[in-house]
């Protein structure tokens, strides 16, 4: 069935872990990968992955022995990525939450780059937050948070963590969206 259905189909059915109705652009992916230096990357996080739009971007750009570990927790979203063949990624059918302790098992050390279309704009607070606080802790000084949105609401949240935010805007997506990148200091 063509990808975009299923998206549309998943996205209906789960759309406060979604967070959209469609798949992103590829001047959204582009956009997204723009702010990860490939030349330098060892280890590159996505938490977020969807049906990997973003992911099959990410994995033609990278270089060498470059691993990517992406984070999903929908089940349906998850069987699409398990036919990734590619060895230097990583699925982790699990919540972003617990970061640390996959770069730990798979002995990756920090990332140099988060690449983040989780829809925290509908989540609590305090899980939004506890995502967000994880992933910089997990993230090696001057490295890049790349996030995904469709409005501004959360842009404070990750100020707070990384005390800046640089705002990129991709018109040709529908809708519209953000990327949002923080340099951990």
């Amino acid at each position: 069935m063509n990808q975009k259905i299923e998206f549309l189909k998943e996205s209906i059915k789960n759309l406060k872990t979604v967070g959209t109705v469609t798949r992103s652009s590829k001047f959204v992916c582009k956009e997204m990968i723009s702010h990860v230096d490939f030349s330098k990357a060892k280890t590159i996080v996505e938490i977020g992955a969807g049906d990997g739009v973003i992911t099959h971007h990410i994995l033609n750009a990278m270089k060498g022995d470059t691993q990517l570990v992406s984070f999903e927790v929908n089940e349906n979203f998850c069987k699409i990525l398990k036919k990734i063949e590619n060895p230097n990624f990583h699925l982790v059918e699990d919540s972003a939450e617990e970061i640390e302790k996959y770069l730990k098992k798979l002995n990756l050390g920090k990332a140099d780059f988060i690449i983040s279309a989780v829809p925290f704009v509908a989540f609590p607070d305090e899980l939004a937050l506890k995502i967000v606080e994880n992933c910089a802790s997990q993230l090696k000084k001057g490295g890049n948070f790349i996030q995904l949105h469709y409005s501004l609401l959360t842009k404070k949240l990750y100020e707070g963590v990384f005390g800046n935010v640089d705002v990129n805007f991709v018109a040709i997506n529908l809708p519209p969206a953000f990327v949002l990148v923080s340099e951990k200091g």
